[in-house]
């Protein structure tokens, strides 16, 4: 059957009429960047010569013979099966014929390529035929079964789902097909009849750890996939501990992470591009979720820094260096997606770059967002366009700074229209960083969550939101467990009534740091919510265009043209007004470097006004504001608690190492035999004079604030009997600074945590005693 790309209402009709044949995929809506859906001449490979010397197989469903030995054109192929049953060589080729329709069956070829001579797979024949479709309408192996409650999974099955397969195969490409993988397009399977579990994919490319043998190579190298429309990839919207989608890269292993070789099993040199997905699930693109068994109790481990992570929040991806890597995705349309629709984990050095996502968690509960990374590292996301997001509690924002990210980046992206809000933000990172990105109508919650504590601190940097504070709930609807910079953002509310609303719960932004930010209210009236910022602009922002004017259906690769409305006048109040941070990176939305004039605009764009500053250096960094002037008299003195958690990276010398990424336990309520008090003593060695306490509890995901009641002692130096001098009964918390209890000389300096929280079962553990003289 010939299927054209251009007329999807006429091959509906026909297959309406050829009542024996599967269903053909509904008209999907016409992408900006649908370059997925031509071939040219030139692109078929089928009908040049072969490049790396190899042998070329014809596949053709109406004129082919499985008796014929495939190798021309006049002697094709019939049937995917027989490409199946071949070990193809490096340098082969296994070409298509455009116009041909196989049903019911699946591509797997056997064996691998080698560096410089990859197996391909491919098309040949006239382009204007169309794509060589392969219908696979579900007779794929099904990994899953639900069985006493939980979903159980295959290990001889799982990867082997896909229209399209490969399984420990490496240096491989994969171009110019349509793939489908649904048995009944007009209806989505049941995500509440657990009989209908069931996992297909368009692309399945996954590493099986337990069929490895001796000898076998653990890294799979080089993978090249483009062009593609993948399309009614169909299977339950709930989740079943396993992921599928239009292209998926896996590695799984039924054991423990620990019984696996470090620092193999993942994918290397990766391209995925150009490719269009239309109504898939879960995703259109995910990859390298490593699934080895991570959910028991001994799966948690401790950091460097003692911060205790969960074995589903996979820092063994990092400590066992299991990162997949060199990976490019970039100029993908994914449009009508059930869940997240890129959806991307465990790799490092990857750029994700101008994809455009229409549409996502179209069947799922909201948690997961439209295009992130999770547990990631060295990574960018930049100039890719996300919209149609729908509203939900959990998630279902356009982006996400997920759980165990090192050196993540969004730049310069483009949100629009999402009911959930903007980006996710789950803690437990380093060095994120979120810069000139725009955002319109992504109303809901601007920055939602934080679970956990982070390494360092995160920025967001001179990105523009554009809101209505009516449909929208707040800025941030948690509290920002770690220190959080806004510089140079544009915070712009169209709502002529209703002022923005910062905050759902009290404290959320106690660790919010805002510098030389635009606040502006159309309505005129500022909430009583709005953060400090000692150098906010509050003018009109004077942007070159309305922003209610902004652009849909523009396009990502015209993305750049989308943010220039954005742009400021020449006597914008924003010119100049920002403050430089070395994390602002190198250049604005539209290339211009950063900066000219008297300082950092305010804002995505700067104005190339005055005079060009070629080294910007950050004379006043903004990370040293608030601490004090003094010497941390407690730093690295020896302290002691009479009751410490024994797990490594929990001791009381975390109390003053001057870090507050690292922390001190206290033992589990059952440990602690002789109850309350718990006591820390710090010997400062001599009598030492002060005035000023710093003391910060530690809170994450799933540590609340603990501590109800404390006090702070001095030693009489005569009697050696001790002094309390401050007495609380409502609470530590994080970041409290005591100066109100004059200078104080004492040899040691005593906490006694007297009473917790009602609330809470856990005992205590903070991060910092810090003490200061000042004059």
């Amino acid at each position: 059957m010939k299927k054209s790309r251009v007329a999807w209402v006429a091959l509906t009709l026909v297959a309406m009429v050829i009542s024996l044949l599967p269903p053909v995929a509904s008209a999907s809506g016409t992408s900006p960047n649908s370059a997925a859906q031509v071939v040219t001449e030139a692109q078929a490979a089928g009908n040049r010569q072969n490049p790396y010397k190899g042998t070329d197989y014809y596949i053709d469903a109406t004129l082919g013979n499985d008796a014929n030995n495939g190798t021309s054109k006049k002697r094709p192929w019939k049937t995917l099966q027989k490409a199946n049953e071949t070990v193809f060589k490096p340098g082969d080729r296994i070409l298509l014929k455009a116009g041909e329709t196989w049903y019911d069956q699946q591509l797997w070829p056997k064996g691998s390529g080698v560096k410089g001579k990859p197996i391909v797979i491919d098309m040949y024949g006239n382009p204007k035929d169309g794509k060589p479709y392969i219908a696979t309408n579900g007779n794929v192996q099904n990994p899953v079964r639900y069985e006493n409650g939980d979903f159980k999974k295959d290990k001889t099955k799982v990867g082997l789902t896909g229209a399209v397969v490969l399984q420990n195969q490496q240096y491989w490409e994969i171009h110019n097909l349509e793939l489908s993988n649904d048995d009944d397009f007009a209806t989505d399977i049941d995500v509440s009849a657990k009989e209908h579990s069931v996992v297909r994919d368009g692309v399945s490319i996954t590493i099986n750890a337990d069929l490895l043998q001796a000898g076998d190579d653990q890294i799979m190298n080089y993978f090249r996939i483009s062009n593609l429309y993948i399309h009614d990839i169909d299977g339950p919207t709930d989740w079943q501990k396993i992921h599928y989608g239009g292209i998926v890269f896996q590695v799984f292993g039924e054991k423990s992470y620990k019984d696996y070789d470090e620092g193999a099993y993942y994918f290397q040199d990766v391209r995925i591009e150009n490719n269009h997905f239309y109504k898939t699930e879960l995703h259109a693109i995910q990859f390298a979720f490593n699934w080895f068994y991570d959910r028991d109790a001994s799966s948690g481990e401790y950091d460097e820094t003692g911060k205790y992570h969960e074995g589903w929040e996979q820092l063994w991806v990092r400590t066992r260096d299991l990162y997949s890597r060199d990976v490019y995705i970039g100029h993908n349309y994914a449009e009508n997606i059930g869940q997240g629709a890129i959806q991307l984990a465990n790799t490092k050095n990857m750029t994700v770059e101008f994809n455009e996502v229409n549409g996502y968690l179209q069947r799922y509960d909201a948690v997961s967002c439209g295009l992130y990374l999770w547990a990631g590292a060295d990574a960018v996301m930049q100039f890719n366009e996300v919209y149609g997001g729908p509203y939900g509690e959990f998630d279902g924002t356009p982006w996400d700074l997920e759980y165990t990210n090192f050196n993540v980046t969004y730049q310069y992206n483009y949100s629009h229209d999402n009911a959930a809000g903007w980006m996710a933000y789950m803690g437990n990172s380093s060095n994120s960083v979120a810069r000139y990105n725009l955002s319109v109508n992504d109303n809901g919650v601007i920055v939602k969550n934080m679970l956990s504590t982070n390494y360092s601190p995160t920025y967001f940097l001179n990105n523009v939101f554009i809101y209505d504070a009516e449909q929208m709930d707040w800025f941030h609807d948690e509290v920002f467990k770690d220190t959080v910079y806004f510089l140079n953002n544009v915070f712009y509310n169209m709502s002529e009534t209703t002022p923005t609303q910062w905050y759902r719960k009290e404290g959320a932004l106690s660790k919010a740091v805002f510098s030389n930010n635009a606040f502006y209210e159309t309505g005129g009236i500022h909430s009583e919510q709005q953060p400090h910022d000692p150098n906010a602009v509050f003018a009109n922002p004077m942007f070159v265009k309305d922003p209610k004017d902004y652009k849909k259906n523009n396009g990502v690769d015209r993305i750049v043209n989308s943010a220039a409305n954005f742009k400021l006048k020449k006597n914008s109040p924003l010119i100049d007004a920002g403050r430089y941070n070395r994390n602002v990176g190198e250049e604005d939305y539209f290339g211009t470097h950063l900066y000219y004039g008297d300082g950092i605009d305010i804002g995505l764009h700067e104005s190339p006004i005055g005079k060009k500053v070629k080294h910007p250096i950050d004379s006043n960094p903004i990370e040293e504001e608030g601490k004090s002037d003094g010497i941390n008299l407690a730093l690295h003195k020896p302290i002691e608690a009479n009751y410490t958690h024994p797990n490594p990276g929990l001791e009381a010398d975390k109390l003053v190492d001057g870090n507050t990424a690292t922390r001190w336990a206290s033992a589990d309520p059952d440990e602690m035999t002789d109850g309350y008090p718990i006591v820390i003593t710090i010997d400062f060695g001599e009598p030492t004079t002060f005035n000023e306490i710093y003391l910060d509890e530690y809170t994450d995901g799933g540590t609340n604030l603990r501590i109800q009641e404390f006090e702070m002692q001095k030693l009489n130096p005569e009697t050696q009997e001790w002094v309390t001098f401050i007495s609380k009964a409502d609470g530590m918390g994080h970041d409290l600074t005591l100066d109100n209890f004059g200078d104080v000389t004492s040899s040691k300096l005593r906490l006694l945590i007297t009473k917790q929280k009602d609330s809470e079962y856990w005992t205590p553990t903070m991060t910092e005693i810090q003490v200061y003289y000042n004059e």
